[in-house]
């Protein structure tokens, strides 16, 4: 960006869901300004079922960016919308935001992007293969530089960031993916990471094991003896501060959580559940590995309370305050 105040990308996510009221309800009050990409339609529609008048002025990309402006970058939809009724003619008008989004921000039109929650099942009744956001936007930054691009998957509340050596796939597929080159990968991101996009000059990562009490020395598994602690003892020689592998049933601990600025999980529900407990609401899913900042809320799309108002905007306010700390961390430099 070229000028002192930024500008970020918002996707309202699944127009069914509660993506679009959580961004009629933000307050123009960051030091920012937001770009929301919807549908104006459907934005009007839900300001008469909400019984709220807002109305965000037109995106003008050619104009510099002000702090506390919120603008709409109008993008058409595939079908006429009903507050909590999924339709598949409205898949590709998310992914179009996804699209549109992530190329602004590669383009640097845009400092970070933020997603509101979209819906994976009605993306795939709609015949794209999508298995959600994180791997979508690597693959959509993969084909814009001709790289190959690992995301890495991140949450954070206050006191805790879980990241994921896995994401979405089955639990019984877990163990195939724990290998030594792709922890090796994920923990390099996530160390770098953390120094780049965090500010953290020398983070501290707790590594949980595969099985139930590490392995317990190979009686519970042996992932942990033959991939995690060769892997673990290379990397600390490269000069990361890794402890582990250590069991997850302890390891999330306020003793053993003031040690570390990271807890890498090997799996999604291994980690986010003791995350979500701590603070559904108010967290923060953070993509790692791209070559833009991208943040999200920490839940979903919440069909049944579309267009009732009661949608709590608290983890969008996150994933906004989050990619704004995130911007300023990366321009700090990490010795």
């Amino acid at each position: 960006m070229t000028h002192d105040v930024q500008r970020l990308a918002l996707t309202s996510g699944e127009p069914a869901g509660i993506g679009p009221e959580l961004c009629l309800q933000l307050d123009a009050d960051y030091p920012v300004e937001l770009v929301v990409l919807g549908n104006r339609q459907l934005f009007e529609q839900r300001c008469s079922e909400l019984g709220i008048q807002r109305n965000f002025p037109g995106y003008k990309p050619g104009e510099p960016a002000q702090a506390g402006h919120i603008s709409l970058l109008d993008i058409p939809m595939g079908a006429a919308c009903t507050s909590g009724q999924l339709d598949p003619l409205n898949a590709d008008y998310v992914l179009t935001m996804l699209r549109r989004a992530t190329q602004g921000c590669l383009d640097n039109e845009f400092s970070a992007l933020v997603t509101a929650p979209l819906h994976k099942g009605v993306i795939n009744d709609a015949g794209f293969p999508f298995t959600g956001h994180t791997e979508f936007l690597a693959e959509l930054c993969d084909d814009a530089n001709d790289t190959s691009i690992t995301p890495v998957m991140m949450l954070a509340t206050e006191g805790l960031r879980v990241a994921l050596a896995t994401t979405h796939i089955p639990l019984q597929k877990v163990a195939e993916h724990i290998t030594t080159n792709t922890l090796r990968t994920v923990l390099t991101i996530l160390d770098h990471d953390l120094k780049t996009r965090f500010g953290i000059e020398a983070p501290r990562i707790h590594v949980c094991g595969l099985n139930p009490h590490a392995g317990e020395n190979g009686h519970l598994g042996t992932e942990e003896q033959t991939i995690l602690c060769p892997l673990l003892e290379e990397l600390r020689a490269q000069g990361m501060d890794l402890t582990g592998p250590l069991p997850a049933d302890t390891v999330f601990t306020p003793t053993n959580l003031v040690k570390a600025d990271a807890v890498l999980a090997m799996y999604h529900d291994q980690g986010l559940p003791v995350l979500k407990h701590m603070g559904f609401g108010n967290a923060v899913n953070i993509t790692l590995g791209l070559p833009i900042i991208r943040t999200s809320v920490d839940h979903g799309t919440a069909l049944q309370l579309a267009g009732t108002g009661k949608a709590d905007r608290g983890s969008l306010d996150t994933a906004i305050s989050t990619a704004i700390e995130m911007i300023h961390a990366q321009s700090i430099p990490i010795d």
